[in-house]
């Protein structure tokens, strides 16, 4: 794979830990802003609806752009919302360096998932997010827990600072990876944005995406809530949280790390086996999360399935929108957000429910099972066909 991909994923990584790092600094933040924690909650909210709102807003945008200066140009927001973060007093100035974050890091994301497909050959594609996709598993490994310590050390302005520090290797990456390409004034601009927006009439492509968003609503859905699993249901001390938060993240990069070898030439099958494994793997979970070793070892092997699974989706989402080639990252985007946004909240309706802390896990099992009846009874649709993007 090109060096550039693996300095995008540096990137990757900075916006990643930003993303879920909230969830360690909450109640600092809601003490020192004079905020209920509920509605310092608001701003893990804000940021994933601007994550969904930003990816086809920010791609359209930044679609007639050269690609080096969309991405600095995200990568600067980026770095100066976590800088205004960072100083100011103001809960509601906070939200709002929140929404503008998640609408670079959108952008950010969108514009490299297509830059990734057009640094690789064309049948490499799922290689290459695999890789981009790699900084966000490792921020869930070590930027995460990372953020969390700098808080509880210093105090949560320290994690942002951090954050903003973070991007400025990213942009000497950016600078040095991707060529800056300029386009002559007889070249066209690139294909016209109702042609590319067109391409999501094509069901193969709704397909992918739903599919996509329904697994990612699965893993985000149990992740959000495995702190309470975790020490209410196994009854582990709460410093076991992080250790599985750790384990989740090592799966989930051994399984883009794998998918991403095998999503190209042969996806059909990593939905195939992958798909009923993750359903059982959830299912198991639900039956046994209160043994502490059942629970570690299946947070591995959920973190693991749910990525592997995840991503050769998401990768057919950038194949099956190759007739919208400066949008198609964004729509990958939207898919993503959209079940990490979804997913929490159906996990959240089931803590009141009869299963309890166990809810947000069968909550899992049910998207899971829902994607595999609907990936089933259009299984025609995943086959071979005449569009370069079909599924093999």
């Amino acid at each position: 794979m090109p060096l550039p991909l693996y300095l995008l994923a540096v990137a990757l990584f900075a916006m990643g830990t930003s993303e879920f790092m909230l969830a360690g600094l909450l109640p600092d933040i809601a003490a020192d802003l004079g905020v209920p924690v509920a509605t310092a909650g608001l701003l893990t909210s804000a940021f994933a609806v601007g994550m969904v709102v930003g990816a086809p807003l920010m791609a359209g945008l930044a679609r007639r752009w050269p690609r080096r200066s969309s991405l600095l140009g995200f990568l600067g927001l980026f770095l100066a919302a976590h800088v205004l973060g960072a100083c100011t007093g103001s809960f509601t100035v906070l939200l709002a360096t929140r929404i503008i974050a998640a609408l670079a890091n959108a952008g950010f994301l969108a514009v490299a998932l297509t830059a990734a497909a057009e640094l690789v050959p064309s049948d490499r594609k799922g290689r290459a997010l695999a890789v981009l996709l790699a900084g966000t598993t490792v921020a869930t490994i070590a930027g995460v827990p990372g953020g969390a310590l700098l808080g509880t050390l210093l105090d949560w302005r320290a994690a942002f600072w951090g954050m903003a520090l973070l991007c400025l290797p990213s942009a000497l990456g950016v600078v040095r990876g991707i060529p800056a390409r300029t386009e002559r004034p007889d070249e066209p601009a690139g294909p016209d944005l109702r042609r590319e927006l067109a391409e999501l009439q094509r069901p193969r492509l709704l397909l992918v995406l739903l599919l996509g968003a329904l697994v990612n609503a699965a893993t985000f859905g149990t992740f959000t809530f495995l702190a309470p699993i975790v020490t209410d249901v196994a009854g582990l001390d709460p410093l076991w949280v992080s250790a599985v938060l750790v384990l989740f993240g090592l799966g989930s990069f051994v399984g883009v790390t794998v998918a991403g070898r095998l999503s190209d030439q042969r996806p059909g099958a990593v939905v195939a086996v992958g798909g009923p494994l993750l359903l059982g793997g959830w299912i198991v979970l639900g039956l046994t999360a209160f043994d502490p070793i059942a629970l570690l070892i299946l947070a591995f092997t959920q973190g693991a399935l749910s990525f592997g699974l995840g991503s050769t989706l998401i990768a057919r989402v950038l194949y099956e929108a190759a007739g919208a080639p400066t949008m198609a990252g964004s729509y990958a985007t939207a898919a993503l957000n959209v079940g990490a946004t979804a997913g929490p909240v159906v996990a959240a309706a089931t803590l009141n429910t009869r299963p309890a802390e166990l809810g947000p896990v069968w909550a899992s099992s049910a998207l899971v099972a829902v994607a595999l009846l609907i990936a089933l009874f259009f299984r025609q649709a995943l086959r071979p066909g005449d569009h370069e993007g079909s599924m093999r």
